[in-house]
């Protein structure tokens, strides 16, 4: 699973999920993409749930991109523990996601594998998604 090597900080503060995604918002690297409609934070098991999807949808053809690294660390007390005695210890790693923002791409296999993979990789997360094709490729 996805976690940074190193941190300059463990415990990390709440992120704002407010506005759209500044960047990373148009298809890049490959030809289809799948689009984040809301905000949340996806897990690095979410992640590696729809990379391994989306690698034996494609059955290892082509090449795919994950435009998303979860950088930030998610704390948790243990249950049963009162209030206060300071933050808890961190339990997984998560990224900040907005809406706009292409969480992954695809180039390198037929529209109709393309769509059906990002389809069952779009199951697996925790938001709505939308499946977006290069600008280039989109006829009128």
């Amino acid at each position: 699973m996805l976690q940074p090597k190193k941190v300059k900080y463990r415990k990390m503060h709440r992120a704002t999920f407010k506005g759209d995604s500044k960047r990373g918002a148009s298809v890049s690297f490959g030809s289809y993409g799948l689009k984040a409609l809301e905000s949340d934070y996806i897990t690095s098991r979410q992640i590696e749930a729809c990379r391994v999807t989306i690698s034996r949808t494609m059955k290892r053809e082509g090449s795919m991109w994950i435009r998303i690294f979860p950088d930030k660390s998610i704390t948790r007390k243990p249950a049963e523990v009162r209030m206060g005695k300071g933050k808890g210890n961190p339990e997984y790693w998560a990224a900040v996601v907005k809406p706009g923002r292409i969480l992954f791409e695809l180039d390198g296999v037929p529209e109709d594998v393309a769509f059906e993979a990002l389809r069952l990789a779009a199951n697996k997360l925790p938001i709505k998604t939308k499946i977006v094709m290069r600008r280039e490729l989109q006829t009128i």
